[in-house]
């Protein structure tokens, strides 16, 4: 027997007396509560191999990273592997999706998902969150105005918090999903809470994931779709791009944060509800 293995059983049976030991001191403790794998320990020990941290603690580890991202009960379900394609679109945006949960530490670049409402923005973002987490990365999702919303309530003296304390989970996040980017009404105070945001994120290179309703060009209304199929004078649009909404620094600093992923299609709760 090599001197590997001849070590390795050593150590399962040290193991397995300290289990022994400590289960008998206690009448109340069920074997079956003990993991056959490391006997309570915490370290598995592979022959051959050395030893590492048990699967039972590093499920534990991921269930504990699972609820701390704050992932809303309504997208607890989602994942890249049900995720539904209806359009050429989506199918590319899973494709990209999936590169970076699978992929990642090893990426430099986040994704920038566009689209209108219901085509599955969210989702994906969560999906490659909660990918990235089931690898044992730890990540943070909020989505944009609640976010906004407890930074105001951190000014309130009677809720005990401040700013920097909602805040810092936020600039320091390995991974961090911003959901609905530019959904509030861009006051001075709002463009400068998320010049402060991204801008931290970026200098610090972490990993950002965002979803916005907002495009990089206007869009057009049937009437102007209309005007431009006739050849006839395209009235404004009142709708805002998405440099207009976040202001043109910002949209600037997302270009080399993140790859931008147009989606396009249909509202998905019309096509399944």
């Amino acid at each position: 027997m090599s001197s590997s293995n001849q070590s390795d059983k050593r150590v399962l049976e040290l193991l397995g007396r300290g289990a022994t030991a400590q289960a008998s001191a206690s009448d109340s403790v069920s074997h079956a509560t003990v993991c056959e794998l490391c006997f309570g320990t915490g370290v598995e020990v592979v022959p051959g191999k050395g030893a590492r941290p048990c699967e039972c603690r590093t499920g534990t580890s991921k269930q504990k990273l699972l609820k701390a991202a704050r992932i809303p009960d309504r997208y607890s379900g989602c994942s890249l592997q049900n995720y539904k394609t209806f359009s050429p679109t989506q199918r590319e945006a899973f494709e990209f999706a999936w590169e970076l949960a699978t992929k990642y530490p090893a990426v430099n670049r986040g994704l920038l998902f566009t689209g209108s409402v219901g085509v599955g923005k969210t989702h994906l973002a969560v999906g490659i969150l909660k990918a990235i987490i089931a690898n044992g990365f730890p990540g943070l999702f909020y989505e944009f105005g609640s976010l906004l919303k407890q930074i105001q309530d951190s000014y309130n003296s009677i809720s005990q918090t401040s700013e920097m304390r909602v805040l810092a989970p936020v600039y320091h996040a390995e991974v961090l999903v911003l959901d609905e980017l530019g959904a509030s009404v861009p006051t001075d105070w709002v463009r400068d809470t998320m010049y402060q945001i991204i801008n931290h994120r970026y200098n610090q290179r972490k990993l950002t994931i965002f979803t916005t309703n907002f495009s990089d060009e206007r869009p057009l209304t049937e009437e102007n779709a209309s005007a431009r199929r006739t050849d006839k004078r395209v009235q404004p649009n009142t709708n805002y791009t998405l440099d207009e909404r976040i202001g043109v620094p910002l949209r600037s600093r997302l270009y080399e944060m993140c790859r931008t992923v147009e989606i396009r299609g249909d509202d998905f709760r019309k096509i399944t509800l």
